[in-house]
């Protein structure tokens, strides 16, 4: 059995909706990642699940993240939370649990700030000003709480590619396959330039 060398946690983001795979399923921005760390398929374990929240990554997916614990682990998640049931404190409870128990002097733990992905959505204004107070309020706790614990944060709220609907799927929620491959190279120059870790020729 290989070695566990990439772990990944969190909802359909890390699923990979949004870039469907020949075949059926998903691709996403983990298995273009992991090529570009050099990281073989089988090296690397992807629980993300569709509709996860920041309670189902601690009550079903932190455990396993444990177990054989990779030396990369990164963590995408909160988005369900913000557009659903929304307790800020529950929620900032989870990350610390997630973070806290993740990180380490022998492993790197990434993540990422949410976008704006209330622009993208059919909804009514005040709804969506709604949202984004609440996205505005969770990037600062998730930026505090990578600060405390040392995770790294990749901030995609400052990078205005974000900002073009070629990044998103029809859905406005999950990237599309170039949101998928820009996010992938983002983490993969971020682990680089943080950790040394070589990349493969773009």
């Amino acid at each position: 059995m290989a070695t566990i060398r990439l772990t990944t946690l969190g909802d359909s983001f890390v699923e990979g909706r949004g870039d469907a795979a020949p075949g059926g399923g998903w691709h996403g921005w983990v298995p273009r990642l992991a090529e570009m760390l050099w990281l073989p398929g089988d090296s690397v374990r992807n629980l993300g699940t569709f509709q996860a929240t920041t309670q189902d990554v601690v009550d079903h997916q932190l455990t396993r993240a444990l177990t054989n614990k990779a030396p990369v682990i990164g963590v995408i998640v909160g988005v369900n939370d913000l557009v659903g049931d929304y307790d800020p404190d529950r929620f900032r409870r989870n990350l610390t649990a997630i973070f806290e128990k993740t990180t380490g002097m022998d492993t790197a733990v990434f993540t990422a700030t949410y976008a704006d992905i209330p622009a993208n959505l059919p909804v009514p204004e005040t709804f969506r000003t709604l949202l984004r107070d609440r996205f505005a309020r969770a990037n600062d706790a998730l930026r505090d709480t990578t600060a405390r614990t040392g995770a790294l944060c990749l901030d995609v709220t400052t990078v205005p590619e974000w900002a073009d609907p070629a990044m998103w799927s029809p859905d406005g929620l999950h990237p599309s396959p170039r949101g998928h491959e820009w996010f992938a190279r983002s983490v993969a120059e971020l682990l680089a330039s943080t950790t040394g870790m070589s990349l493969a020729a773009a």
